[in-house]
C-alpha cells in the first residue's frame, strides 16, 4: 500500500478541484432541478427582473458547460491512478473497473429516475468502457483524439444549422417548450409516480442527446485527464508555471468570448443555438481549463481553502446524489413541492447554502470514515470485499 502515501499530496489538490467542482455543479443543476421551464430550454416566465436575467446570464457564460467537463477531466485523470495502482498490485484491472462502471451505471440509472433526469453518471460509466479500450493510448495520442472528437461535434451542430436554415425550425427555439414546461411542473408537483413518470419521459429524451453529444464531448475531456495523468503533469505544479500560465491566458480569452457568444445564443436568440453551442464545444473546455489552471496555482497559497474543499471531494459522488437528494426535498412533491416557485437568485443562494452544508458533513463524516457512503458502496463493488476502515489502515501502515 505505499503507492498510496506517494499519491496523497497529489490527490489532496485533485480532491479540492474536485470540490470546487461539484460547487459549479450545483449551481448550475439546481435551475434545472428547480424547474420545468429550464429543462424545457425557457426562462422562468415569472422571474422576469433584471435581477433575474443577470443572474441566468452569469451563470450560463462563467458556469454551465464548463465544471462537468472539469469534473470529466478530473475522471480520465483518477482512471490513470487507478490503472497504476492496479498494475503496481498486480491486479487484473479490466474486471475490476468494469465492475466499477457497472456500480456508476446502476446508481446512476436510479439517480435519473427518481431524482435527476439529467443525471451524468450513467454517461460516466459509458464512457468508462471506452477508456478501458483506450487504456494504452499515449498522451499525444489522446489529445489529438480529443481535439478530434470536439472539432467533429462542433463540425456536427454547424451542419444542423445549415440543415435548420434549409427548412424547419429555422429560429432554432424548442417546438412546444412552453407546453412541455407546463405539463412538467405538473407532474413534478404532483406524487412519487408522476415525478418518476415525468423524470423517465425526460431521460429517454436526454439521452438522445447525451449518444451525439455530450457523451463525447465527455469522453474528450476525460482523455485530456488521461494524458495528464500517465504525463504526471500534477505531481509538480510548480514545474509546469509556464504552461497553466498559458491555459489562463489562452482560457480566459477565448474561452470567456466563446462563452458569451454560447449565452447570446441560449437567451436572445440573436446567435442560432446549433452555432452558440458549436462554439460552445470548442471554447468551453478552454475556459475550464483556465479555471483549474488558477485554482491549482492558487492553491499553494490558500491551504484553508484547499482544506474545506478536499472534504466534499473526496466523496464527491455522494454529495452529488445529496444534492439532487435536497433539491428534490425542496423542489418537488417529494417535499414542498416548489417547482417554478423560487427566482433565479434564491437558487443561488440556496446551492450555496447546501454546498456549505456539505462541506461541514464531509469534514464531520470523514473523521470516522475513509469513504463516503456512497463512495463504500462503489468501493466493495469494484474490489468485490468491504474497504479497510480508518483503524484497519492506520494499523497497516505503521506496520510498514
Amino acid at each position: 500500500m505505499a503507492d498510496e502515501r506517494v499519491t496523497e499530496p497529489r490527490i489532496g489538490s485533485v480532491d479540492a478541484l474536485r470540490g470546487l467542482s461539484l460547487l459549479g455543479i450545483l449551481v448550475v443543476n439546481i435551475a434545472f432541478l428547480a424547474s420545468g421551464y429550464r429543462m424545457a430550454g425557457l426562462a422562468e416566465p415569472s422571474f422576469d427582473s433584471g435581477l433575474d436575467w443577470g443572474v441566468r446570464w452569469l451563470v450560463t457564460a462563467f458556469l454551465e458547460n464548463k465544471f462537468y467537463l472539469l469534473f470529466s477531466f478530473l475522471f480520465g485523470y483518477s482512471f490513470t491512478l487507478q490503472l497504476d495502482s492496479a498494475v503496481r498490485q498486480g491486479k487484473a484491472f479490466v474486471p475490476m473497473f468494469l465492475r466499477r462502471v457497472g456500480g456508476l451505471l446502476l446508481i446512476g440509472a436510479v439517480h435519473a429516475v427518481l431524482l435527476f433526469p439529467g443525471d451524468i453518471l450513467t454517461t460516466y460509466a459509458v464512457v468508462g468502457v471506452a477508456l478501458i479500450i483506450l487504456r494504452r493510448i499515449r498522451p499525444r495520442t489522446a489529445v489529438i483524439l480529443a481535439v478530434c472528437l470536439t472539432g467533429l461535434l462542433a463540425l456536427g451542430l454547424v451542419l444542423l444549422f445549415v440543415m435548420s436554415k434549409l427548412g424547419a425550425d429555422a429560429a432554432g427555439t424548442i417546438s412546444g417548450g412552453a407546453g412541455e414546461a407546463i405539463k412538467a411542473d405538473t407532474e413534478l408537483a404532483g406524487n412519487a409516480l408522476q415525478i418518476i413518470g415525468e423524470h423517465l419521459r425526460k431521460f429517454s429524451l436526454i439521452m438522445i442527446m447525451r449518444v451525439l453529444f455530450q457523451g463525447p464531448a465527455v469522453l474528450a475531456a476525460c482523455l485530456i485527464g488521461v494524458a495528464v495523468g500517465k504525463l504526471g503533469a500534477l505531481r509538480d505544479l510548480s514545474a509546469h508555471t509556464a504552461t497553466l500560465r498559458k491555459l489562463q491566458w489562452t482560457g480566459f480569452t477565448l474561452g470567456l468570448a466563446g462563452a458569451f457568444v454560447y449565452t447570446y445564443s441560449v437567451w436572445s436568440g440573436g446567435v442560432h443555438k446549433f452555432l452558440g453551442q458549436a462554439v460552445d464545444l470548442v471554447t468551453a473546455p478552454l475556459l475550464a481549463a483556465a479555471y483549474a489552471a488558477t485554482f491549482l496555482r492558487a492553491l499553494p497559497h490558500l491551504p484553508r481553502v484547499a482544506r474545506w474543499l478536499a472534504a466534499p471531494g473526496r466523496m464527491a459522488l455522494s454529495n452529488y446524489l445529496a444534492q439532487s437528494l435536497i433539491c428534490s426535498l425542496i423542489f418537488t412533491g417529494y417535499g414542498l413541492a416548489l417547482v417554478d416557485q423560487v427566482s433565479p437568485a434564491i437558487e443561488v443562494l440556496i446551492a450555496l447554502a447546501v454546498f456549505a452544508l456539505q462541506v461541514a458533513y464531509s469534514h464531520w463524516w470523514l473523521r470516522g470514515h475513509r469513504y463516503g457512503p456512497v463512495e463504500w458502496v462503489l468501493r466493495y463493488l469494484t474490489y468485490w470485499r468491504k474497504p479497510t476502515t480508518p483503524q484497519q489502515y492506520r494499523a497497516r501502515h505503521s506496520a510498514l
